[in-house]
């Protein structure tokens, strides 16, 4: 860990299911964190680790050399920014601001462009994947669209929480690249709940097969992590929540639509989350669309 006091000052905005271990993780990086989320309480395990509360959005700016963001949604970013008390309402402070979300690549570009001529602050679109535990030990996968010089001043606070860090064009295409990530995900997990099931139903070993399928072109992490959490019903506490990925799946069918793509396996899987919310499990652990099979007739 290197000192302290050699580092730009972070804010963080969104201490929720992954800005409560990336603020951890920061905090162990000696990293002096100011933080905010719109319900205080939520944000309460990293002020007593060590985080500085601020009052609002602005104030985070105000006191940050640079702004992270990983909130809910497009409408949560813009309510951040723009809204009463936002960043860019700051009347100094922050250069640079990284936003962890997932949201819309277009917003994306017009929000970095309104915020640059607003504070001449740079924009990196940084969306993460890898769940909790990634971003507690800092292995998180993060994919990036940002201009040269917001790169070179991103790429410290990235290198502090991520293990594999690509940026794959300009700002607004790690938008673009998490939309990619969220369709293989979704249909990832309808695809394990499937094969789950048919190995259970088989009457079978279930528990065996990702050890016999591994290294085989079945393989991935996905046959290995997400498989055995549903062969165990392992929902609680939840790691991610399927309103959440529903919520994704549906950005990415909006995206393949304005490209004039049909993408039929993605829209089966989004259609199978669809149902899995619909029967009030939009709070419950992503995993947990195996349930949609076990209540079906």
């Amino acid at each position: 860990m290197s000192n302290a006091a050699t580092k730009d000052v972070i804010g963080f905005i969104g201490i929720g299911l992954m800005g409560t271990p990336m603020t951890l993780r920061l905090l162990d990086q000696g990293r002096k964190v100011v933080v905010w989320n719109r319900e205080p309480s939520r944000a309460d395990p990293v002020v007593a680790a060590g985080a500085v509360w601020a009052p609002s959005p602005r104030a985070v700016a105000e006191a940050s050399d640079i702004v992270l963001l990983c909130v809910l949604n497009t409408e949560a970013v813009s309510d951040c920014i723009w809204g009463s008390d936002g960043v860019a309402e700051a009347a100094r402070g922050a250069r640079l601001l990284i936003d962890h979300s997932t949201i819309d690549p277009a917003a994306t570009r017009d929000f970095a462009t309104r915020l640059k001529a607003r504070t001449s602050a740079g924009w990196v679109d940084a969306p993460v994947s890898g769940g909790p535990a990634a971003a507690r030990t800092g292995t998180l996968t993060i994919m990036a669209g940002a201009g040269d010089t917001d790169w070179v001043a991103a790429r410290p606070v990235l290198a502090d929480l991520g293990a594999n860090i690509t940026r794959v064009g300009g700002v607004g295409a790690g938008q673009v690249a998490k939309i990619i990530n969220q369709a293989i995900v979704g249909s990832g997990f309808v695809l394990m709940a499937e094969a789950l099931r048919l190995a259970e139903q088989a009457g079978i070993d279930a528990a065996a097969i990702p050890a016999c399928l591994a290294g085989g072109f079945a393989d991935s992490t996905l046959l290995q992590r997400v498989y055995p959490q549903m062969q165990r019903r392992a929902f609680d506490p939840p790691l991610s929540f399927s309103r959440q990925l529903l919520k994704d799946m549906k950005a990415v069918t909006a995206f393949a639509d304005g490209l004039q793509l049909s993408l039929p396996m993605v829209q089966t899987a989004c259609a199978r989350y669809a149902a899995h919310v619909g029967r009030g499990h939009g709070m419950e652990d992503s995993a947990s669309i195996l349930r949609l099979y076990e209540e079906q007739p």
